[in-house]
């Protein structure tokens, strides 16, 4: 299976890397984390993103707040998906690193999920490399079935209280 390469732009971004690589694990991916910031080591950056292929990612995940120019220095650098999560900071609640990870040019895509979205970053890979891997295309039918029938539980739960 391939691996997601995971890159925050500051280690204050862990919290939100945390979600990405708990939903990873409950689906037996592999990853590899990183802090690589398109500012201050951006060789570095570089160098992850013109190697991930060959070193067998898949998909990229590149987390940063304010400015956010990570996922767009990383998806400059590969042809691999690349989903950017924009993180909330104290000066405008993240609108600005979602502004700047979902506004690319034209050519350097790079898939941008809500502010702090680190699950659904991680389920967006799962759904990439999914596309090549029946095992891990019916654990993503197994979670779904599972979330749904716990909505249908609380449904009950509310019906049962309302007495519907």
């Amino acid at each position: 299976m391939k691996k997601v390469g995971i890159v925050m732009g500051s280690d204050s971004d862990l919290p939100v890397i945390q979600k990405a690589t708990d939903t990873l694990d409950a689906l037996e991916i592999p990853y590899e984390v990183h802090v690589y910031s398109a500012h201050r080591t951006p060789e570095q950056a570089r160098a992850f993103a013109l190697s991930a292929r060959e070193n067998g990612f898949g998909a990229i995940i590149a987390a940063a707040g304010m400015a956010a120019h990570l996922a767009g220095a990383i998806a400059a650098n590969t042809t691999l998906p690349v989903i950017g999560i924009p993180c909330k900071s104290s000066v405008m609640d993240g609108v600005d690193a979602l502004l700047s990870t979902v506004m690319m040019p034209s050519g350097i895509p790079v898939a941008t999920v809500a502010v702090n979205g680190g699950a659904n970053a991680a389920l967006l890979c799962a759904q990439i490399l999914a596309v090549e891997d029946a095992a891990l295309a019916a654990k993503l039918d197994a979670k779904r079935a599972k979330d749904a029938e716990a909505v249908l539980e609380k449904d009950e739960k509310i019906n049962k209280q309302f007495k519907q």
